[in-house]
């Protein structure tokens, strides 16, 4: 029986379990590492594979805080490339928490729906990794558990919004001991719509705030690996 084409497909989890074809890129994951570097941009054309490549990025580092499920997400890269590499980044499965969020869903006609959409974005990362901060709340200062809950239930306002990113990354580290690897897909879409559609100057003072705390200034980061399709130039 012949595989399917995995059109549309981003899920790496699904990519594997649903016996698409998949063309072995986890190589990238070594490339990754072998680069060192903090903070990592790549630029590729639509439909490239950016945002499976992300997804897979997630499923080989993540440290969800259950050993059943880290050994499901081990079990994908079985037979792949990845794993005839040497132990030093085989090591590195299931060693960090992971922040993985995108911004294709801020493509709106004003400012204030497209940061609904970020939020919207933002919270539902927190919450995925709730039972993870709950377990260790004890570990968080009042402030910094009132903070998390609610960005969690999109109760925060827009200046806690906007040190997100390095809430997340201080409160995990307080908990598991382990610096967060960031990974944000479509860095590009608000800015380059709100270019056209006349709030550039507010989207862009947002989204500094949100990056820098996150990825300047953030000694709890690990790494962050960040996609989209407009080049940065000077």
């Amino acid at each position: 029986m012949r595989k399917a084409l995995p059109i549309g497909v981003e899920n790496f989890e699904d990519m594997v379990k649903s016996d698409y074809y998949y063309v072995d890129k986890t190589l990238f994951i070594k490339e990754l590492l072998d680069l060192k570097g903090k903070v990592n941009l790549f630029t590729r054309p639509r439909r490239f594979g950016k945002t499976l490549n992300l997804s897979m990025l997630r499923y080989f580092f993540e440290d969800t805080g259950d050993l059943t499920r880290n050994e499901q997400y081990r079990k994908l890269f079985q037979g792949m490339k990845i794993m005839e590499a040497k132990e030093s980044y085989t090591n590195q499965m299931g060693a960090y928490p992971v922040f993985e969020f995108t911004l294709k869903s801020a493509k709106q006609e004003d400012y204030d729906v497209a940061y609904y959409m970020i939020q919207t974005a933002i919270s539902t990362e927190f919450e995925r990794h709730r039972r993870v901060m709950e377990g260790g709340k004890e570990s968080l200062s009042l402030r910094e558990y009132e903070q998390y809950i609610a960005i969690a239930e999109g109760q925060a306002e827009e200046k806690v919004i906007r040190n997100s990113l390095q809430l997340f990354c201080q409160c995990m580290y307080k908990i598991t001991g382990k610096n967060t690897a960031i990974l944000i897909d479509e860095y590009d879409v608000p800015l380059e719509n709100a270019y056209f559609k006349g709030f550039y100057d507010e989207m862009i003072n947002f989204i500094r705030s949100l990056f820098e705390s996150a990825l300047k200034t953030n000694e709890y980061l690990q790494f962050a690996v960040i996609t989209g399709c407009l080049r940065v130039s000077k």
